[in-house]
């Protein structure tokens, strides 16, 4: 135990008062006396000074031993006594406070026991009372769990600021990380990250942009895309929109299909059509001869006309078995078009307009525009392209403001970017659509041509020279409107028995600093390591982490990773994390590891246990990997010195004990950040008791710790 300074100044003091008095009184009596005797006195002061400091010595070492004996028995029991009382909710059910320190302290502690006693007879009572109803929410959630686990199609379910809350292993499957060596910059999913950071960023944005627009004026938005995800796979992804009850895009629902089968299917359409042109033309033209020579000869003789007879039915039973089989072989490959979607010609040009004048910086009017249109098309590339138009436009002809229309034409929409002022020539269409569409930063490899095709559309360029007014026009197939449904509220659509917290909670204001502990997402971590001594070239063999995130451990979203550390591993360490020279001879190395660490933990707050420890091994690599952990770091040996500042030990495993957490998998990486884990998250509601409720303030109090000053 350490005594407190208080305690060691007041001794001094006292026993310098006793000092100070026993001089005051031989000074007073020095001064009483006759002078002759005076240097008697003197000589007697001398010859008993030993005895006298000899004295005021054992005085002060037994005033000092009583005095910790009365602070052990009071103060520094009833501190003792409060932080056991403290951990006793978050403790394991029979975890008793100790009697400590005088015996009123310990008649305390029993009448605490018997409150803690009553509290989980109580407890106990409420959990046999809500067993039934946690039964039916667990079928349920069951229920549900297996419906999304055996859906063919991913599903993300995001906030409207693209946080992830939910995902089945469809999903996971589909987005999972790519091929060993590609993984440093790629961002897993999981709860809490952002969709932005696995799907393109600019169609997504395209994809809000468009649901946004559509609010109000129909009864359930949505929008669709095919795109490459970050691992490489090819997706087809449908956005709905999770309308909130004040009518606002509360989130978004993302489904999403592989395409890859899909394409292949499309590269069989496009082979079906070339041997349909190839296979067909010499039967066709066979037929052809000998139905013309029939035609012009009706008097040639029997015999001939049963040979061009016979070759025509001849030609046409081989016309027919090749389409036939054709037909049979390529029948999915005569699906419909990968990316076209219905929608609204007015939302078509509502999305131009916007990415027109922000692209220009130009204004951009829509007018004339047919409310019943809908069209067929990939509302990206078209919205893309009339950028691109109007970009070319506005660069080469001066032009400072764009009209956008659109209507009917027979089976076709017609859509209109529409300019006043210069005459462009008839030639720049021809010679702007085989380029690649660039609109400042953006580029596609597209071609205003292969949009066209992809669509089976045209585009012209327009002339009203007396009005000199110009449009190129878009040919564009027209859609299917959407069949109308009943709007449904968002308690309807919402599971009741699911938890969607982080509707609120993911995006909460504030600087990092001020923001809850509760609040915020986390990656828990520890490291294994050849031996106790970074600075003297010890390395990192093993990394563990997990995710906490709306205050629920993520066992389902970890890290963990062996590291060749290319030198050799302690006897003593291996008997510790019976991690051998064996098992990591072809582990990848720390430079390659570190980076996909570092994209597992972004945008969280890091957890270890000793975390200077483990953070003094990554600052030393900073050099060789480029990869700097600059975000904040808790400390649970920290945070327990806060919690329980009159206890001295704050291993793992006993503040484990102390706040009721079941210790399970020492001494590796991974199991070690678990219980890290189980730990911090009980460690929150006690820092609260305290009034440590936001990051700064837990931070604050970490420094304050003397275990803070520990350097490695």
């Amino acid at each position: 135990m350490r005594t407190p300074k208080g305690l060691i100044l007041w001794v001094a003091a006292a026993c310098a008062a006793v000092l100070l008095v026993l001089g005051v009184g031989a000074a007073l009596q020095y001064l009483a006396a006759d002078p002759e005797q005076r240097p008697e006195l003197i000589a007697l002061a001398v010859q008993g000074a030993p005895a006298v400091f000899f004295g005021v010595a054992i005085l002060m070492a037994a005033f000092g031993a009583g005095a910790s004996w009365l602070y052990r028995r009071y103060p520094h029991a009833e501190r003792q006594l409060a932080e056991q009382a403290r951990s006793l909710l978050a403790a394991d059910p029979g975890f008793r406070v100790a009697a400590v320190g005088a015996p009123p302290l310990a008649e305390v502690a029993a009448a605490i026991n018997q409150l803690a006693d009553a509290y989980h007879r109580i407890e106990h009572d409420l959990e046999a009372r809500s067993a039934e109803t946690r039964a039916r929410v667990e079928e349920e959630r069951d229920r549900f769990a297996a419906l999304m686990s055996e859906l063919s199609q991913g599903v993300v379910v995001c906030n409207a600021a693209g946080r992830i809350l939910l995902y089945n292993p469809r999903a996971a499957a589909l987005l999972a990380p790519p091929q060993a060596g590609k993984q440093a910059d790629y961002t897993p999913l999981g709860l809490g990250r952002s969709v932005l950071a696995l799907l393109d960023r600019n169609q997504v944005a395209h994809a809000l942009d468009m649901l946004q627009h559509q609010l109000g004026a129909v009864d359930r938005p949505q929008a669709s895309f095919v795109a490459a995800a970050a691992n490489g796979a090819l997706l087809r992804v449908q956005v709905a929109a999770f309308i909130g009850a004040d009518r606002k895009l509360a989130g978004l629902v993302f489904t999403l299909d592989d395409v890859g089968q899909l394409m292949g299917r499309e590269g069989q359409r496009l082979r079906l059509l070339q041997s349909l042109a190839t296979g067909v033309r010499g039967p066709v033209a066979n037929l052809r001869a000998a139905a013309e020579n029939l035609a012009a000869f009706p008097d040639m003789p029997a015999d001939r006309r049963a040979q061009f007879v016979d070759i025509a039915v001849a030609e046409a039973r081989t016309l027919t078995e090749r389409l036939n089989t054709a037909l049979l072989a390529y029948a999915d490959a005569l699906k419909g078009s990968l990316t076209l979607e219905d929608m609204r010609a007015a939302d078509l040009l509502a999305v131009a307009q916007r990415r027109i004048a922000e692209a220009l910086q130009l204004p951009v009017a829509i007018e004339d525009v047919d409310a019943d249109l809908w069209l067929r098309v990939d509302s990206f590339a078209i919205a893309h392209a009339m950028t691109f138009l109007a970009a070319r436009l506005a660069g080469d002809y001066d032009l400072h403001g764009f009209r956008l229309r659109a209507g009917s034409g027979g089976n076709f929409g017609e859509v209109d970017l529409v300019w006043t002022g210069a005459i462009v020539g008839s030639d720049a269409l021809s010679f702007w659509e085989g380029e690649p569409m660039r609109v400042g930063a953006e580029e596609t490899p597209l071609t205003l041509r292969d949009v066209l095709a992809r669509h089976g559309g045209e585009a012209w360029l327009q002339v009203d020279k007396i009005r000199q007014i110009q449009r190129f026009r878009l040919l564009l197939p027209k859609g299917q409107a959407a069949a109308a449904a009943p709007l449904r509220t968002a308690v309807e659509s919402r599971p009741e028995y699911y938890d969607f917290d982080l509707f609120e909670r993911i995006e909460a204001a504030g600087a990092l600093a001020e923001r809850k502990l509760s609040e915020l997402s986390y990656t828990v971590f520890d490291t294994e390591t050849t031996g106790l001594e970074p600075s003297a070239g010890d390395e990192i063999i093993s990394i563990g982490a997990v995710r906490i995130v709306n205050g629920r451990l993520l066992k389902g979203e970890v890290f963990e990773q062996l590291i060749n550390p290319r030198r050799p591993i302690s006897k003593e360490s291996t008997a510790i994390h019976g991690i051998d020279n064996r098992q990591v001879a072809n582990e990848p190395t720390i430079e390659q590891v570190l980076p996909r660490f570092h994209r597992f933990c972004e945008d969280t707050v890091l957890v270890a246990h000793n975390a200077a420890f483990d953070m003094r091994f990554l600052e030393l690599k900073e050099a060789a990997t480029g990869v700097r952990f600059g975000q904040p770091v808790l400390d649970t040996l920290l945070l327990s010195a806060v919690v329980h500042p009159s206890l001295d030990n704050h291993h793992l495993d006993m503040i484990a004990e102390r706040v009721g957490v079941r210790v399970i998998g020492r001494h590796t990486a991974l199991g070690d950040a678990l219980l890290t884990g189980e730990v911090f998250l009980r460690l929150i509601p006690l820092l609260a008791e305290r009034g440590i409720v936001t990051l700064g303030q837990a931070l604050e109090a970490s420094r304050a710790t003397y275990h803070s000053r520990l350097q490695y």
